[in-house]
């Protein structure tokens, strides 16, 4: 057969350009596309793979089209519609089968290996095969093709290649890390795109033309304009796509991102939740329960017995109200801190005697109760108070030290002895008895001690509804000016407007309010009331200073001083017009947390006054240490000056003392004229008692003022 004569082909730069442009464009989607498959799920996954498949196929055949546009022979060329139409169908199929294959073993790493995507790879290649030959075949040449079989095998191997290395590609794009997927993804992008234009033009290569043939399809698709709209097509929906996924990857993302922070924003609140609950219910300093949780869990209690009572099953349950004896003494000689481990150690040791199924719980300063369920009789409850009893009396060490106090316990047996809504009550007054009885012991509740408790449990119920219906009122006592006999201020002294009892003084409820947690609402609304009626008073052009006595509650409560300055400031008041009085043993009791709060007020301008001085254990070091501005001498020590010589020695030695560390003092309880020109001789600067007034309503105080000649101090009205 003689040797048979080819045109001679050629391909257009441009066209070439474009098509590796393309095919490593489509490559980079392809890398993107399939990273989203392996993340999505359900119906998401399978909107993705259609879309993929369809902008992944259009890539590839543009890229394989635009080569084929780009190809010139010297004869005119075209290609058949419905041919080139098959064409973009099998690359679409192709890029199906590759994007469903790599999400397919995207799930598990360890077997995504050549072996398993071998058979994927095969049906890949044969794909991307039938779809550049269905594209040739699109070119309809007579005489036809001529092909060489070898390249054609070759172009086969390297679709087949091709296919392989695009999903061993995709595994590794899977493992890098997110910093370095990006260069990674271009660098696979390069390499794909390569071997698919090399799969391409291999298989361009193995079509021979002969010589003298002609193009049948020339006047159908074609030309350089149809080459450009192809290629811009192509890149405009790759481009389209990738943005879209790049956008919902982003999208993503900030999903996450907002459920990451909604979901820390629910731990943070359970967190708080749990932090609320613990404050709400749990003592700070033994983290036993407190009176919330056990009155809570007395009334379960009392429910379920209720309930077994009533199915005729003979059940008890029983409260035991525990105090030191010696507790005080203890705080006073060694301070809070050694207070405090004594009672850390003492819940701790009472915990050791109960059952799992009982409560401990803290309710007072040094005041502890148990609910003891599912007791026999009163014998089981005098063998836990005897367990307590001897717990307790063993010696605690603190600091080095051996300390011993004693208890003192209450026993209410219900049903038996106690009302249900009676029963903390019974039992404090059973623990009262105990203690009158010398302490070291328990009482068991008897009918004769109810009257007390019942008394006190109903105050106890009115004063919590005193402040919210505005019971309380402030009385003024006068202070007098030792030089001047003129007043100098007032002290401010709560009471209660009892709707039955009548006025009641505070030594009749101030007790009941700091056991029961409601000395510090009392106190806030005492330094409210005062700044309201200095105000008051100030507007009627008689600006007097106001002493507020605190308690120990009201000194220890964070925040004291910002409460102050906050009521000063609303009320338009000066801070120097505020005194604000502790007792000695209070002051002394904690002297470097007295201490921070008494600087917290000194800072805001606010005076300071050691009230009751001279009946506690203060030491001049102790004094010096407080920016205190006043000291009051305890009425003890007044009472005494006209008989008692060593009460005169006491009370000339405190005005020395205070005048040498710039304190000015105070002498309350003055009920009669030999007194004050005692006072007076020592130098006292200013003098409290009933010789010169009792307490008596705001309304009364200016009148007093005027009527008895004690104007307002002219020291006073240039402070």
């Amino acid at each position: 057969m003689p040797d048979q004569t080819f045109l001679t082909s050629s391909h257009h730069p441009w066209a070439v350009a474009a098509s590796v442009a393309i095919a490593m464009f489509a490559s980079y989607v392809a890398l993107d596309m399939s990273r989203r498959l392996r993340r999505a799920n359900g119906g998401f996954a399978l909107g993705w793979w259609a879309a993929g498949s369809l902008v992944l196929g259009t890539g590839i055949w543009s890229m394989h089209f635009i080569g084929m546009l780009g190809f010139s022979l010297p004869i005119p060329l075209g290609f058949t519609p419905a041919l080139t139409f098959l064409s973009w169908i099998a690359a679409a199929v192709a890029s199906g089968l590759a994007l469903w294959l790599s999400s397919l073993h995207a799930y598990n790493l360890r077997t995504y290996n050549l072996r398993a995507v071998l058979p994927g790879s095969l049906v890949m290649g044969a794909g991307i095969c039938g779809m550049h030959y269905i594209g040739m075949m699109a070119l309809d040449i007579s005489p036809g093709i001529v092909w060489h079989l070898p390249t054609v095998a070759l172009s086969g191997v390297i679709a087949v290649a091709a296919s392989a290395t695009a999903l061993l590609i995709f595994r590794f794009i899977l493992l890098v890390t997110d910093e370095r997927r990006l260069v990674a993804q271009l660098l696979a992008a390069l390499v794909m795109g390569v071997a698919i234009c090399g799969m391409h033009y291999s298989g361009m290569a193995a079509a021979q033309f002969p010589a003298g043939a002609i193009c049948l399809s020339a006047n159908a698709l074609g030309g350089n304009g149809f080459t450009a709209f192809v290629a811009a097509a192509a890149f405009t929906l790759l481009l389209g796509t990738l943005l879209t996924s790049l956008l919902e990857a982003r999208l993503q993302i900030v999903a996450q991102k907002l459920a990451h922070s909604l979901h820390e924003s629910n731990l943070q609140l359970q967190l708080a939740n749990e932090e609320l609950h613990q404050r709400a219910f749990s003592d700070p300093l033994t983290k036993l329960p407190n009176r919330l949780l056990f009155e809570d869990r007395l009334s379960h209690a009392l429910t379920r017995l209720a309930r077994a009572n009533a199915l005729r099953v003979e059940e008890r349950l029983a409260v035991l109200f525990v105090d030191l004896d010696g507790f005080k003494p203890i705080n006073d000689s060694f301070g809070h801190s050694a207070g405090d481990e004594i009672l850390c150690a003492a819940a701790r040791r009472l915990q050791e005697e109960a059952r799992a199924s009982d409560t401990v719980a803290r309710v007072g300063g040094d005041e502890f109760l148990l609910l003891l369920e599912g007791v026999n009789d009163l014998g089981d409850c005098v063998a836990v108070a005897n367990q307590v009893l001897r717990a307790l009396a063993r010696p605690f060490f603190v600091s080095g030290r051996e300390l011993q106090i004693a208890c003192s316990i209450g026993i209410v047996l219900h049903p038996d002895q106690g009302e249900a809504d009676k029963l903390v009550a019974h039992a404090d007054a059973a623990m009262y008895a105990a203690k009158r009885a010398g302490g070291g012991n328990y009482a068991v509740f008897a009918s004769h001690m109810g009257g007390d408790a019942g008394a006190q449990l109903e105050l106890q119920s009115d004063l919590r509804k005193a402040l919210d219906r505005e019971q309380f009122v402030l009385h003024y006592q006068p202070k007098i000016d030792g030089r001047t006999q003129r007043i100098s201020g007032v002290e401010a002294l709560v009471r209660w407007n009892h709707p039955e009892r009548g006025m009641i003084g505070p030594i009749s409820f101030i007790g009941l309010a700091e056991r029961f947690g409601l000395i510090v609402r009392l106190g806030d609304w005492v330094i409210e009331e005062a700044c309201r009626q200095m105000a008051a008073w100030q507007r009627e052009g008689m600006p007097l200073r106001v002493a507020v006595n605190l308690s120990v509650l009201q000194l220890r409560e964070s925040g004291l001083a910002d409460r102050l300055a906050d009521a000063l400031r609303r009320h338009g008041v000066p801070a120097s017009q505020l005194l604000c009085e502790i007792t000695e043993s209070v002051a002394m009791e904690d002297i470097g947390a007295t201490r921070r709060t008494f600087e917290g007020l000194a800072r805001i301008g606010v005076y300071l006054s050691i009230d009751d001085f001279g009946t506690g254990y203060s030491s001049l070091s102790q004094l010096r240490q407080l920016p205190a501005r006043q000291l009051k001498i305890d009425r003890s020590f007044v009472q005494e000056l006209e008989t008692q010589e060593d009460a005169r020695a006491v009370v000339e030695a405190v005005v020395r003392l205070a005048h040498a560390l710039g304190l000015s003092v105070v002498a309350e309880g003055v009920e009669t004229e030999a007194q004050r020109a005692i006072l007076l001789a020592m130098g006292c600067d200013e003098l409290q008692g009933f010789l010169f007034a009792k307490a008596m309503p705001a309304a009364d105080v200016m009148r007093w003022s005027l009527d008895g000649g004690f104007a307002p101090s002219p020291r006073l009205l240039a402070a």
